[in-house]
């Protein structure tokens, strides 16, 4: 999931991001940091879950409209013609870094759940004004509050603003909520946003736990169960 190389002795040891992509995650994360954010407790992030879900969910025509073979899920070639379409500007090297950070079966597809968090990356990385003209013109502006508040909540969790968020962090995010048991709740959020095991959470990571957290891709997960049975 992305990936740290090695884990810190101490608190103040240095993260050192392994793929370009997560180093320009990181330090637009910083940069977004600076801003600050407007979020007070953790508990005021839960209660954004059903307008966060509603919004994310209102995606599915955009992504529908961008899996020309109905397949459910958006190939390579595909994802640079719904770049074209946006007039997102990246690389072919960024390309094929978001669609490999974003396919995480490596089934070379992206599911409605990793389309999610590769838009909402793009909205991070992309946060100049072409950008977001770009997103207006193809109805996209409905989407920016709800990327906004994702990029929100992480600032919020990422007390030290080094890009990633500790457990710690989250233990002290989570207690200051005056949630009960809030050890034990902290624990089990941090491991499930915690894919890779190395003891931090990078962005992509968060994003991906917080589509499950709201329940999006949940139905497809079931029918995937179901077919395999």
């Amino acid at each position: 999931m992305g990936g740290i190389v090695g884990k810190p002795e101490s608190a103040t040891s240095a993260w050192m991001p392994e793929t370009k992509l997560e180093a320009k995650m990181v330090e637009a994360m910083q940069r977004r940091a600076a801003e600050g954010t407007a979020l007070k407790s953790f508990n005021s992030i839960i209660l954004k879950f059903p307008k966060i879900d509603d919004s994310l969910r209102n995606c599915k025509a955009i992504f529908e409209k961008f899996d020309e073979d109905s397949n459910g899920t958006i190939d390579h070639e595909e994802l640079k013609k719904c770049f074209h379409k946006l007039e997102i500007k990246f690389t072919e090297e960024e390309i094929n870094d978001l669609f490999e950070a974003c396919d995480i079966n490596k089934d070379m597809g992206m599911k409605f759940n990793e389309f999610i968090v590769l838009l909402c990356l793009v909205y991070l990385l992309k946060d100049d004004p072409t950008a977001l003209h770009a997103k207006s013109r193809m109805g996209m502006p409905k989407l920016e509050a709800t990327f906004e508040t994702l990029v929100d909540a992480f600032v919020f969790l990422d007390k030290n603003k080094d890009g990633y968020v500790s457990r710690s962090e989250m233990t002290q995010a989570v207690t200051e909520s005056g949630e009960g048991s809030t050890g034990r709740i902290a624990i089990k959020r941090f491991e499930e946003m915690d894919w890779d095991k190395n003891g931090m959470v990078n962005f992509k990571e968060f994003l991906f736990a917080f589509t499950r957290w709201c329940g999006v891709g949940e139905n497809e997960d079931e029918e995937e169960g179901e077919e395999k049975n």
